[in-house]
């Protein structure tokens, strides 16, 4: 998946060099299939898979900020012509931390399995025919392998203008952070929903 994602940036440079190509890092929202992801996982298998211990890194972005970002890109096409927008939330998180968090605000208690990547690959391999398979084998590499930006903000703030990679500070865009959104979708997994939410959970409200 990431491999292709690749070749296709490349080819669209190569026939359109004058495009801007926008890469954010994985979505967050109230369709995502990111958080929902474990929460769904709870409710459909019998344990929830944490891919080789859960222990990549990953650099989630609200999906509304990506869209505010390509707003401005369409809406000055001039300053963008033939550029890079890397679009990244503030913080990273392994995904055995973002699995706690989403459990820590639906208050489910599943089954926690770590599976080696290969053992979650033929399981994957499986799976993947179902129709919106919950699992792949694409998926299993992309969750196996760091989601972050390839630098820190202050890394792409140094960088030389000519060159320069654009993120969605140069936009004027503060990036949401996970924790502001989550518990606006994630609740309604919780039994009795939004109105048994506990005192622990309202740092996530």
């Amino acid at each position: 998946w990431a491999r292709t994602k690749h070749e296709g940036e490349l080819a669209v440079k190569a026939a359109y060099p004058w495009a801007t190509i926008i890469r954010p890092s994985q979505l967050f929202a109230p369709e995502d299939r990111l958080l929902n992801w474990f929460a769904n996982a709870a409710e459909m298998f019998p344990f929830v898979p944490l891919i080789d211990g859960g222990q990549a890194l990953t650099q989630p972005v609200y999906a509304v900020d990506v869209a505010s970002a390509i707003q401005k890109v369409v809406d000055d096409p001039t300053t963008f012509e033939g550029r890079t927008l890397d679009c990244f939330g503030p913080e990273d998180y392994t995904y055995k931390e973002l699995a706690q968090f989403v459990y820590d605000i639906t208050t489910q208690e599943p089954r926690i399995l770590e599976l080696p990547k290969e053992v979650a690959r033929t399981i994957a391999g499986g799976i993947q025919y179902m129709g919106r398979p919950m699992l792949t084998p694409d998926m299993v590499s992309l969750w196996t392998e760091d989601f972050v930006p390839r630098m820190t903000q202050e890394e792409y703030d140094g960088q030389l203008k000519a060159d320069k990679i654009f993120t969605m500070k140069d936009l004027g865009i503060v990036p949401v952070p996970i924790e502001k959104i989550a518990f606006n979708y994630l609740h309604r997994f919780r039994k009795g929903g939004h109105f048994t939410m506990s005192e622990g959970a309202q740092g996530y409200h």
